[in-house]
């Protein structure tokens, strides 16, 4: 008896039953494909346990009904991107609980190049998979901490968070209001071994001047007129934890001296007490100023800079992150998907042209405030310019107007002789991280 190839067994079951004895090989992995419209033409059986959706509810109907992903929002990642792969996604099961995968896919075109279909399989988090890299990635970039970007200076930058987090080495963050400072600190807590300790946050330009010290170090009953009982300061809630400083250039100078001193000692005495007190914090602080430039204006401790800036990490404006607002906008809306009646698919063109165009100035924060508005004023599956703040629907919006242009050789070049050659010190002046500063003197030939 001749017996029959795999080839001839194939042929004869097709390649929808093929596809069905493949999908089912591996124990809780979501396994589905979707034709060129994404309406779902399979489902596997973990499909129908893990997500809710019986194969008889998802085939034929759209992707979006039966997987309720946070990030599938102006077309999916097979269509957009063709290949997908080790992508962490939010998907929420038919009884709305959320469940967390990892995903990979492949989409196909047809003669034409227009999208043809695709195959997806979710691999629940904790389940064993291919290797992963450090980190977390999006279908066109990477996700760390609350931050999504796929431009090479912030990868940079959350490349550095993922590694200092290993670490108690104290931080500078560096960047503009809005650009997620703060964001960087929780990040760098989270991931680090002090993530059961607390997190405290303190903005230094809105303490008062004359109270600042016993905020930071506490005081004894009587240090002073109001002093009625012992307070413990911030540099002691955060005991076995980390302790976020911000806008640190706005200290005076004395409070320097003592941060300085704590730091190098690790202890301190609070005012109007003499007893030393040990602390086990972790520093992380942040400025929107060039503390070299500040320390030489006399204006902060160069001995405190340096104590600060074991690891500093410069987070660069979103207006010079172009290719991050369309990703950021993804996201911000898969979340606001979740949040209530509204479900945006799309963003109209004119919209994303005008989104595409403004500077930002309020950066990140500003941009998750107009996805707010959008999801408040209208209801329906696709964001219209008239469902914009009304600044994006001006005629000629100042704010859309070009940056003026620059020189940026003759930039690179000045930074260079104010800085005698420092690159740190040449890409602070300039306010950009040191690759971005090196891509530049290169593009410069200095």
């Amino acid at each position: 008896m001749v017996r029959a190839s795999l080839s001839t067994w194939l042929r004869q079951r097709g390649v929808d039953a093929s596809f069905r004895a493949l999908a089912e090989l591996y124990p809780g992995a979501v396994v589905f494909s979707v034709d060129g419209q994404r309406n779902i033409l399979s489902w596997n059986r973990a499909a129908e346990q893990v997500l809710g959706f019986s194969a008889e509810e998802a085939i034929g109907s759209h992707c979006l009904r039966s997987v309720r992903c946070e990030r599938c929002i102006s077309g999916c990642g097979i269509e957009r991107f063709r290949a997908v792969a080790d992508v962490s996604v939010v998907l929420h099961r038919a009884d709305g609980q959320p469940v967390s995968f990892r995903k990979f896919g492949q989409g196909f075109v047809d003669d034409d190049g227009r999208f043809a279909g695709g195959i997806e399989v979710l691999i629940p988090e904790g389940q064993p998979g291919p290797a992963v890299q450090a980190g977390r990635t999006t279908e066109a970039g990477a996700e760390l901490g609350g931050f999504v970007s796929r431009d090479p200076a912030m990868l940079d930058a959350l490349r550095t968070v993922h590694n200092v987090a290993e670490t108690d080495a104290t931080v500078l963050v560096r960047g503009e209001s809005g650009t997620g400072k703060e964001l960087v600190a929780r990040a760098i807590h989270t991931l680090s071994h002090r993530r059961q300790g607390p997190f405290v946050a303190v903005n230094c330009a809105s303490l008062s001047p004359t109270l600042l010290e016993s905020e930071l170090f506490g005081h004894v009953r009587g240090a002073f007129t109001g002093a009625v009982s012992d307070r413990a300061g911030i540099f002691a809630q955060a005991n076995g934890g980390t302790l976020f400083l911000d806008e640190v250039a706005e200290l005076p100078l004395e409070v320097q001296a003592r941060l300085l001193r704590v730091l190098q000692e690790r202890a301190f005495a609070p005012v109007g007490g003499t007893k030393l007190q040990s602390v086990d914090v972790r520093v992380v602080a942040a400025t929107h100023k060039a503390l070299r430039e500040e320390a030489r204006a006399g204006r902060f401790r160069e001995d405190l800079m340096f104590r600060l800036r074991v690891v500093p990490i410069f987070l660069p404006p979103l207006r010079e992150r172009r290719q991050d607002v369309d990703l950021l906008l993804q996201h911000f809306i898969a979340h606001g998907n979740t949040r209530g009646p509204r479900h945006v698919r799309s963003i109209a063109p004119d919209a994303m042209q005008r989104l595409l165009d403004y500077p930002w100035p309020g950066h990140v924060r500003e941009l998750q405030t107009v996805v707010e508005y959008a999801f408040a004023v209208a209801r329906g599956p696709e964001i219209t310019l008239a469902e914009l703040p009304p600044e994006f629907r001006e005629s000629a919006p100042a704010a859309v107007a070009p940056a003026p242009a620059w020189d940026e050789a003759t930039a690179v070049r000045d930074a260079l002789r104010r800085s005698n050659g420092d690159i740190g010190a040449a890409a602070a002046l300039l306010g950009v991280s040191r690759p971005t500063f090196w891509r530049w003197r290169k593009r410069a030939g200095l």
